[in-house]
């Protein structure tokens, strides 16, 4: 999907959402090679936390705000299917990469994402830009992806976030504070000129 800044927010999203299909692809061609899988799987299950995190922390706030009852419908189903999410990365991380039971349970974890992220792509996101606007939508792209870099690359090994579980279901408004603590694009960027 091309980045325009008329659909910045709905790039940016989407732009993950694929991210997290090649990894899971990458699990599923590297079958019989553990260690490979287990990489793949890592890299992915981070992706899967790094967005979720800034889905949370962003856009079903914008949801709740700006489409009154039906945005927080959809932001409670959306935190529903995290929660689904969450759990089943939990189970994952204590059995083996590669094994017949690892592989069904992250097949249902990604079956469950696709719904999810269709759902996101086609009904959450174009109702929510029809009130940001264009402008809305792309300063709501650039915080979105800020997150990204706010969350953790590897899992941490400090409280609270000892695991990627750990970082998913830390609680949104501690981490919403700590995200209001950096500097915004639009800081960095006049602190450059200066």
């Amino acid at each position: 999907m091309s980045t325009t800044n008329k659909d910045a927010l709905m790039a940016a999203v989407a732009d993950d959402h694929q991210e997290m299909y090649e990894y899971y692809d990458q699990y599923v061609k590297n079958a019989g090679k553990p260690d490979a899988q287990q990489r793949w799987a890592n890299q992915l299950f981070w992706e899967i936390a790094r967005h979720a995190v800034g889905e949370e922390i962003i856009i079903y706030p914008l949801m709740e705000k700006h489409l009154g009852s039906k945005g927080l419908e959809l932001a409670d189903q959306d935190r529903e299917d995290h929660q689904f999410v969450k759990e089943n990365l939990y189970k994952l991380e204590g059995m083996n990469a590669g094994t017949p039971a690892y592989d069904q349970l992250l097949k249902t974890v990604m079956d469950h994402l696709h719904e999810h992220n269709d759902s996101e792509e086609q009904k959450d996101l174009p109702l929510l830009f029809e009130k940001l606007g264009a402008e809305g939508a792309a300063t709501a792209a650039a915080s979105f992806k800020r997150t990204k870099g706010f969350a953790p690359t590897r899992a941490p090994n400090k409280p609270p976030f000892e695991t990627l579980v750990g970082l998913m279901t830390a609680p949104i408004d501690k981490l919403r504070d700590a995200f209001a603590q950096f500097p915004t694009t639009e800081e960095k960027e006049a602190a450059a000129r200066n």
